[in-house]
């Protein structure tokens, strides 16, 4: 596990994270609900080795980033990392979000293209994307129904439905074990505040999805082919990985962005 020896003072929390440093392509990673940096564990490893930039952190209220004493919104979350970009000062960074991370990244970049090189959205559904009566439905449904899990096997139970090997099963029960249930919940329905479907926006600067073959979370598999078509964007579609394809097949999706960057 890498070790996040810097750190930033937020609105009740300490935001956790390292910088690899050095003259490169910056990239930022992030990482999705309930998990933690080492999700892109080896990806960053990856990246450091052909001259990146690497910047890996702790969402709030995850990780070494907690604990947290503020309320948790998707407005929170994009400003925590806008102000970690701010504070290290990363010229035009490619954003690599997982999950929650995708759905942070997305944002950022539709408020402010001309300030990114680059978007690469892993395992993440569309969030301007548009929403049927059931997806609409399943969404404002999820909350409640993780509620009925019960607390003693939560950590277990959402690492089988993220992962299908089993050493990222292992980590993502680490992960999802180190938050109470009603962390989680927390976050999951900051999460939601995200999906805002628009159907005239376009993501105007690079933009490369990934997903798991085998990810069968909400409606990201649907939702990243229309995103591909309306965007006319390239899909990597990992086979033998689920929604936690960077700790599934590692080295799959580490070759599919060391191809985005040098394309950039």
């Amino acid at each position: 596990m890498s070790i996040l020896n810097q750190h930033l003072e937020l609105d009740g929390c300490v935001l956790h994270f390292a910088d690899s440093g050095g003259s490169g392509q910056s990239v930022l990673f992030l990482h999705g609900a309930g998990a933690d940096h080492v999700t892109f564990e080896a990806q960053s490893a990856r990246l450091k080795s052909s001259g990146a930039r690497v910047i890996d952190l702790d969402l709030r209220a995850h990780g070494s980033s907690r604990p947290n004493t503020a309320t948790l919104s998707a407005e929170r979350f994009v400003a925590d990392v806008t102000a970690l970009i701010d504070h290290l000062k990363l010229d035009m960074p490619v954003l690599v979000g997982h999950s929650l991370g995708g759905n942070i990244a997305q944002t950022l970049v539709r408020a402010s293209p001309a300030a990114y090189a680059g978007l690469v959205v892993i395992d993440s559904t569309w969030n301007t994307g548009p929403l049927t009566a059931l997806e609409g439905w399943l969404l404002k449904s999820a909350a409640p129904l993780l509620r009925l899990i019960p607390a003693s096997s939560f950590g277990r139970i959402m690492a089988n439905a993220s992962a299908v090997t089993e050493p990222a099963r292992r980590d993502a029960e680490r992960a999802f074990s180190a938050m109470s249930k009603g962390e989680f919940i927390a976050v999951w329905r900051a999460v939601t505040q995200f999906v805002q479907p628009d159907a005239t926006y376009r993501t105007a600067i690079p933009l490369l999805l990934i997903r798991g073959d085998d990810d069968r979370t909400g409606n990201i598999a649907t939702a990243m082919d229309a995103w591909a078509t309306a965007d006319g964007a390239r899909q990597v579609v990992i086979a033998g990985a689920g929604h936690l394809a960077p700790q599934d097949t590692p080295d799959a999706v580490s070759d599919a962005l060391v191809e985005f960057l040098h394309q950039l």
